[in-house]
């Protein structure tokens, strides 16, 4: 059943053209993403088909009484208001429907509207209503329902949010990065339940595991053109990949005929038969095709570490508390060289107080944190970047210099940096409120590196990054010499770049697991009770057998061999990448050979590690 569609849409800012020309449908059940480079109007186009804009040529067509629920990515909500008021006073039919009953039933004279009234309460479950949102916040986690908005953290109040548009029961909802600010525990009932459910969405999320396994059908917007896939996140990659193979190998042919075409044309045909002119006219779109360019510019990252001591950042009984929330009790833990450490844990557990204690911005109620001499601490964190009123964008790079120096010696201007960045000439001079919310995060990603730290401490990097962004950024850490901390909610990202978890439990708990994300969420799904339910003979059997070949293995092998599942996978992605980076036409000789000589590294390792891992599974048996 068709519920919306675009047709034709255009929206400029002054000389800016964000779009032109898109057309799309969203059909019920539909679970669509929309997938873009930062800067290309991915919130724009959300904000039009929920009417808050409107499009500058071309209209939206929608089905007669169509409900439209927008979950945003910063929820406006009332401050002065409590958890149930806010559900209460939302703007959700059947609110209205027990309004009319509550004012029938204080008017009994009028038989007929109370009858209406009590039908409509019926027709709607309304008696229901208050069984039903109560259950929805405790799923949530919002039991304190009389707990005032102005008191709520980030993560509660999308989670707010995100129950007011389903209890409005809408036939399309809207989700702009619906897992920005939501602990890793809620962001895996959130995909578990769209994914179960009938809800038509469309969304647009960087977070590829969500991509991965919600959404059923993918709309990229690459180079102004839509082009739909009809699949998951992997379904998309391996067609974009098939796509563009395809673009550059009859782009190859159009040249090659546009030489030929070329040469004719410069022996300039005094014969103007029809043939001829027809053959003319056909030059001029062999031309244009020939001198197509995909603007595949990626960020360049860049930096000159400092070297770093055998002292890097020590913990010694550290122990923070914020009124009755213990964060940390008497916390140890010294930093080594090269480690790439995931921070993990629920909204409240102190993820981010760990982090202000480390980068020296917090004390600790008792206890010490010690820097080494050579640390330089470099500080992402979820606030962003400072923005000044008419500061433009090459301003606040050149109040670092108007050279920056790299590695080896080199230095580059504060323009040049800013164009690895992915920040034209023109852009450089746009004022920095005007970026989008993916552009002030790449801004402020290129602060934090242009100050060549050797220890990097990043809080949520991945909010609002496209994911081309995303995956420069996981090559750059996973090269990074230095020591990475992160807190981040994004599971793919953790799964690529982290090697160990210090996970927060709560109450100042926080255990140390050798692994991932993925080794994580395995083990402590190991650890949960078995439920009440029959247990088959077969899954009885299963199970011992599974004990059975786990048994030949030690704890460390059965360890490595998950490890190496994930390593394998991450590292088949890469090769993929670099692969596909390889079919461009335009590297040079000395590219050529450099990413020549990686990708056979990156193959090496691959049949290192699948040797490994067969040997493993032999020893199982």
């Amino acid at each position: 059943m068709h519920l919306l569609s675009a047709q034709q849409i255009s929206k400029s800012f002054g000389e800016l053209v964000l779009f032109k020309d898109l057309s799309f449908s969203i059909h019920k059940n539909q679970k669509m993403a929309l997938v873009a480079k930062n800067g290309s109007g991915k919130t724009t186009i959300l904000n039009i088909l929920a009417g808050r804009d409107t499009p500058d040529s071309g209209e939206i067509i929608s089905r007669n009484g169509l409900r439209i629920a927008v979950l945003d990515q910063e929820p406006q909500l009332d401050a002065a208001l409590t958890i149930e008021e806010c559900i209460l006073t939302g703007d959700m039919p059947i609110l209205k429907v027990i309004a009319n009953y509550e004012h029938a039933l204080e008017n009994t004279e009028d038989a007929e509207a109370y009858q209406k009234a009590f039908e409509a309460m019926e027709r709607h479950n309304a008696w229901e209503f208050e069984t039903t949102y109560k259950q929805l916040l405790y799923r949530l986690k919002l039991e304190n329902t009389h707990q005032k908005v102005g008191t709520l953290s980030g993560g509660q109040k999308k989670r707010l949010a995100l129950a007011q548009a389903l209890l409005s029961h809408p036939d399309l909802l809207i989700l702009d990065e619906p897992t920005n600010h939501l602990d890793l525990e809620m962001i895996e009932w959130l995909e578990q339940y769209f994914a179960q459910s009938d809800l038509t969405l469309f969304m647009v999320t960087h977070d590829r595991y969500f991509l991965e396994r919600v959404c059923n059908e993918i709309l990229e917007l690459d180079e102004g053109q839509l082009f739909s896939y009809k699949g998951n996140y992997s379904y998309y990659l391996e067609k974009k990949e098939e796509r563009i193979a395809v673009w550059e190998t009859e782009t190859g042919k159009a040249q090659q005929l546009f030489k030929k075409e070329l040469d004719w044309m410069r022996r300039q045909p005094k014969a103007r038969t029809t043939k001829s002119k027809s053959r003319i006219d056909d030059f001029h779109d062999i031309k244009s095709r020939a001198q197509q360019r995909r603007k595949d510019h990626v960020v360049q990252l860049e930096l000159q570490m400092q070297r770093l001591g055998s002292k890097i950042i020590e913990f010694h009984n550290v122990s923070k508390r914020f009124k009755d929330a213990v964060i940390l009790n008497n916390f140890s833990y010294v930093f080594k060289r090269g480690e790439r450490i995931g921070v993990i844990g629920k909204n409240g557990t102190g993820k981010t107080t760990f982090l202000n204690m480390l980068a020296q911005l917090l004390t600790p109620d008792s206890g010490k944190v010690v820097l080494g001499d050579t640390v330089q601490l470099g500080y992402y964190t979820q606030t962003g970047i400072d923005i000044k009123p008419q500061e433009k964008v090459i301003d606040v790079i050149r109040a670092y210099g108007d050279y920056i120096p790299l590695a080896k010696g080199r230095q580059i201007s504060a323009q040049q940096l800013l164009e690895r960045f992915l920040f034209d000439r023109k852009k450089q001079y746009d004022f920095v409120e005007k970026l989008s919310g993916g552009e002030r995060k790449r801004l402020y990603l290129c602060t934090v590196l242009i100050q060549n730290p050797n220890v990097l401490i990043l809080d949520e990097p991945t909010n609002d990054l496209d994911v081309v962004t995303l995956n420069v950024l996981e090559n750059f850490l996973m090269d990074f010499p230095g020591c990475l901390v992160v807190v981040s909610h994004d599971r793919y990202f953790m799964d690529k770049i982290v090697d160990h978890l210090l996970v927060f439990e709560g109450d100042g708990v926080v255990s140390d697991f050798p692994g991932n994300y993925s080794d994580y969420r395995a083990y402590d799904n190991s650890k949960a009770p078995e439920p009440d339910t029959a247990i088959t003979k077969t899954t009885h059997t299963a199970e011992k057998q599974d004990k059975n070949e786990a048994a030949k293995l030690s704890y460390n092998e059965q360890k490595e061999l998950k490890n190496l599942e994930s390593k394998i996978r991450s590292l088949e992605l890469d090769k993929k990448a670099l692969e596909q980076r390889l079919y461009n036409t335009d590297l040079s000789a000395e590219d050529l050979t450099k990413y020549g000589l990686k990708l056979q590294e990156l193959i090496n390792d691959i049949e290192a590690k699948e040797m490994r891992w067969l040997e493993l599974q032999e020893k199982m048996g």
